[in-house]
């Protein structure tokens, strides 16, 4: 099987748990070529972000450019964008080197069938982040109207978590003073489909921020977390994913594990689904 090409558009994370570390050794385990260009140089830990040092977005396109000029690309997957003007470079170079298409047809139906996306050849992006896992937040408020106009359009898996589904419906509403309840697994679904309302093809919102009872509602204590969904939507199809919940400290990094993961599906034989 020839080797896919992955370009990942993300920061570094001095503590090797997240950003462009952590997506390398993702895309090792599934014998893909990685390719990278730094966004921001960060000073963090698994306890949060202590600094960030943003990469000139000029430099960003020589990156973006040097990459795929030469060696070519098959998916690009997005992380730390760092600033409006990242993000204006990174759509462009989008645009410029193969817009994304639509490359399927979802099953309109209410049960468990796979989205078949393999044979996939032209670009995908698979985009996060803005709020990290310990609740830094990595793109300034200034930044989240030029992510959603710009980039969300040409996205074909938004991955964000909670509080960025939240981020980008407050700016889409104009409503950055109003508060989003999460009363349960209902709202998580009505949020993911608010966001992929606003242009990417499918939407996998991770719910690790606020774990359920066995009821899918809102856990108010420690006692009662047993359960974390995560909800995925395309246009005729939403599907929950239902795990149990793991008390840990640990999380420093899962959410571009995961994010990253994603690529398989556009890879392989999988479907996004099972990826």
């Amino acid at each position: 099987m020839d080797q896919r090409r992955i370009l990942v558009i993300a920061g570094s994370d001095s503590s090797g748990g997240a950003g462009l570390e952590a997506d390398q050794r993702v895309i090792a385990v599934h014998k893909c070529y990685a390719m990278t260009t730094t966004t921001a140089l960060t000073a963090q830990n698994t306890l949060g972000v202590r600094g960030i040092h943003h990469t000139p977005p000029e430099f960003v396109k020589q990156q973006i450019d040097a990459c795929i000029e030469d060696i070519g690309v098959d998916v690009v997957k997005t992380g730390m964008l760092a600033s409006a003007e990242t993000i204006d470079i990174v759509a462009d170079a989008l645009e410029r080197h193969g817009r994304p298409i639509s490359v399927i047809d979802p099953h309109s139906s209410a049960d468990t069938q796979d989205i078949d996306l393999a044979g996939l050849q032209e670009i995908t992006n698979i985009l996060k982040v803005m709020v990290a896992t310990s609740g830094s937040q990595l793109l300034p408020q200034t930044a989240v109207r030029h992510l959603r106009l710009r980039l969300l359009p040409l996205t074909t898996i938004l991955t964000p978590n909670i509080p960025e589904a939240k981020l980008l419906i407050q700016d889409a509403t104009d409503s950055h003073n109003e508060t989003i309840p999460i009363r349960g697994v209902e709202d998580i679904v009505h949020l993911t489909h608010g966001v992929q309302a606003l242009g990417p093809q499918h939407v996998l919102v991770k719910g690790g921020h606020i774990p359920l009872t066995n009821e899918l509602k809102a856990a108010d204590s420690e006692a009662e977390r047993k359960t974390v969904v995560n909800v995925l939507c395309s246009k005729d199809q939403v599907l929950v994913f239902r795990t149990r919940y793991q008390p840990s400290r640990n999380t420093h990094g899962t959410g571009c594990s995961l994010a990253c993961k994603s690529h398989y599906a556009f890879q392989s034989h999988a479907g996004l689904v099972d990826a």
